[in-house]
């Protein structure tokens, strides 16, 4: 096991796992994807209720979605003609995770870098 002088990290095992991972920063690279993840990230929502939310045409919604949904990031379910769309556990939800407490969390007192 290859380990990164004092990071922690297993080099060879990132190596191993590099491709999926840029696969999902690639899916995760959008502004638009981003936000309905956050969505997400609260809960269920319906396809209207996203689009109620965002400023997307309903095209563009469908077509994030799908790629969310080919990536496995969201998870559907169908209840007569709603289909509701799900944050998928995994990878997905630990980055954006990570990101709300990067971006979203209150800052802390004495975080450093912050004033």
């Amino acid at each position: 096991m290859a380990k990164n002088s004092g990071s922690g990290f297993d080099v060879t095992a990132m190596r191993a796992h590099a491709g999926d991972a840029a696969q999902l920063l690639k899916a995760l690279a959008n502004e638009n994807r981003l936000q309905v993840l956050c969505l997400l990230a609260e809960g269920e929502r319906s396809v209207g209720d996203i689009n109620a939310l965002l400023d997307l045409s309903q095209s563009a919604l469908s077509q994030h979605l799908a790629v969310l949904r080919e990536e496995g990031l969201v998870r559907t379910r169908r209840e007569a003609q709603t289909i509701y769309y799900a944050l998928a556990p995994g990878p997905a939800l630990s980055v954006m995770q990570t990101l709300h407490g990067i971006y979203c969390a209150p800052p802390a007192r004495n975080r450093p870098g912050r004033r």
